[in-house]
């Protein structure tokens, strides 16, 4: 039995040293890896920091604008109303307004009517004027003629007679130079003035003629 070989392999025994360890150049380089991750983290919260407060800055911004862009809105609109309000008011004295007017000028009109037809009446007056002067001129001086010489008082009265009823005024009115219109016949009032107003010439001389 001493001479027997041993054939086996040899039996290394097991140790804990033999298990490959992290070399001080890996675990540096894990370190920095991980310090550069912590850095990383680092930067993305203040990045998402960052980024919460501009969201919430611009959010409060258009919040503010929103609430201003209300109130100015409101502001139009009550100024929209108190003009509507205004031009309302304006329109409704205008048509008053306007109504006053138009029954101003009816009334105008109507008494622009009447003035021309009563100048039309002035017109026709003035227009037998001349005729009303021959006519009282003749009229005067018959009357100074007086009665005639060597004829008797009978033919004198009925001369007179005679030509009184030739100037009567039946006999002007029929006359074909002396037509009285209508709106001769209207205006009464005015004929009787003339008449009323009007001397005739000679009758003073008349009278002083009779006398001597």
């Amino acid at each position: 039995m001493a001479g027997r070989v041993n054939t086996s392999p040899p039996v290394v025994p097991y140790s804990s040293c033999d298990m490959s360890s992290p070399s001080p150049v890996q675990i540096r380089e894990a370190n920095a890896h991980l310090v550069a991750v912590h850095r990383r983290v680092a930067e993305l919260e203040q990045w998402l920091e960052a980024a919460e407060n501009t969201v919430r800055e611009q959010a409060e911004s258009l919040i503010r604008k929103d609430e201003q862009l209300r109130a100015a809105t409101q502001e139009i609109a009550e100024a929209k109303d108190k003009e509507i309000h205004y031009l309302h008011e304006k329109l409704c004295k205008s048509e008053e307004t306007i109504q006053r007017f138009q029954n101003m000028v009816k009334e105008k009109d109507a008494m622009i009517g009447q003035l021309q037809h009563r100048c039309q009446l002035l017109d026709n007056i003035c227009k037998s004027r001349p005729l009303l002067d021959s006519m009282l001129s003749h009229m005067a001086e018959a009357e100074r003629l007086g009665p005639v010489v060597g004829m008797g008082e009978p033919t004198a009265n009925t001369s007179l007679t005679d030509g009184e009823s030739n100037c009567s005024p039946n006999r002007i009115s029929n006359h074909k130079d002396f037509s009285l219109s209508e709106d001769d016949m209207d205006d009464q009032e005015l004929d009787e003035i003339v008449f009323g107003t009007t001397e005739v010439p000679g009758q003073q001389q008349l009278a002083g003629g009779d006398t001597q």
